[in-house]
């Protein structure tokens, strides 16, 4: 009887389980260079667990939220106060989008300053420069939801900031709102970039990023590429990630219970608040853009992030004209300072 059922499941599922186990075997042997046991080189698997920490979250926050301007705010009420640990689940959402942004953040500066985009990373290193720059809109689309005073706003205020973009501008905008405000149509295409196209679009660029690091290997320190010794992923390794995900979930359901999210003023479009801000990844930009004129401002930072791109084959002209200039040290310094300075101007004096 067995065999019977053994030979009627391998007719309808024709795996060849001795080369699935082998490929299993040998993605467990793979070679991780020794630097890798250092806790500051293991942040690249950070971003993956919060991402999975805002999935798991998102999909139960959608079984309450109602993505409409007359209760999308009294849902997210609902949710926080009536749900049972609806608060829990709103905070661990919230914390976790706050830890992926830093984490990714932290691990673009590691490989950035340990020039892991040289050669044959570059695609992988522009990967990760849009994963990050959709794991922005991801939250800037996610706070907008709330529809209190704070959200509304910051999505109108940071929405019109499209419009100064030359020639298409206007249309993107109007597409983004649906329309030339923010309404109830914005709403819905936020809720739906939110919950469907950004995330699909972050597992996309995920499991490329991921295969691109399985088919070139993890970088080694640069200078030890023919020295440096390695030990296999698992179990040293594995177990490695498995506590950070540990301590990572123990550390945001923390911060939900001690600093639980909370609601904020209903939204009220004729009301505009005195003092707007958004999320403090953006007090950078929001500072810049009161000391200079916005086109000159997105155009600064639109030139930031195609040098920041494009960066891996800048920083290969420059060494192969100056050999002994470490530029880029330079270059993550002032942009890492400038970023902090803006960001901690906001927050004290502004």
């Amino acid at each position: 009887m067995k065999k019977e059922y053994s030979s009627w499941l391998k007719e309808r599922l024709p795996i060849n389980l001795k080369k699935t186990s082998e490929f299993i075997a040998k993605a467990l042997r793979e070679p991780i260079p020794q630097h890798m046991k250092n806790w500051f080189f293991a942040l690249g698997a950070t971003p993956l667990i919060l991402f999975v920490v805002q999935v798991v979250t998102g999909i139960l926050l959608t079984f309450y939220y109602v993505p409409s301007p007359e209760a999308a705010y009294d849902s997210v009420r609902h949710i926080t106060q009536e749900v049972s640990l609806g608060f829990w689940i709103r905070g661990m959402h919230r914390w976790g989008s706050n830890l992926m942004v830093i984490t990714l953040f932290l691990h673009m500066v590691r490989v950035f300053i340990t020039r892991g985009y040289r050669k044959p990373r570059e695609l992988n290193w522009i990967l990760g420069i849009i994963l990050f720059l959709v794991t922005l809109t991801l939250c800037f689309t996610g706070y907008s939801l709330v529809y209190n005073q704070l959200s509304y706003w910051a999505a109108t205020v940071g929405t019109n900031m499209i419009k100064e973009i030359p020639i298409i501008g206007m249309p993107v905008l109007e597409i983004l709102r649906g329309g030339s405000d923010v309404t109830a149509n914005t709403l819905t295409r936020f809720f739906n970039l939110h919950v469907i196209f950004m995330p699909l679009l972050i597992t996309l660029l995920i499991v490329v990023h991921i295969l691109m690091v399985r088919l070139h290997g993890v970088s080694k320190l640069e200078g030890h590429e023919a020295v440096e010794e390695a030990y296999p992923f698992y179990p040293e390794h594995f177990y490695h990630t498995l506590i950070i995900a540990l301590f990572i979930v123990t550390v945001i359901s923390a911060l939900s219970v001690i600093l639980p999210p909370g609601l904020g003023e209903v939204a009220d479009p004729s009301v505009t608040p005195n003092h707007i801000k958004p999320e403090w990844y953006f007090f950078g930009v929001y500072s810049v853009l009161k000391f200079v004129p916005i086109k000159v401002g997105l155009f600064l930072f639109v030139s930031l992030i195609i040098v920041g791109t494009f960066w891996p084959f800048i920083d290969e002209m420059f060494r192969k004209k100056y050999p002994q200039l470490n530029i880029h040290y330079w270059f993550a310094t002032i942009a890492i300072v400038l970023f902090l300075f803006f960001t901690i101007f906001e927050i004290v004096v502004a």
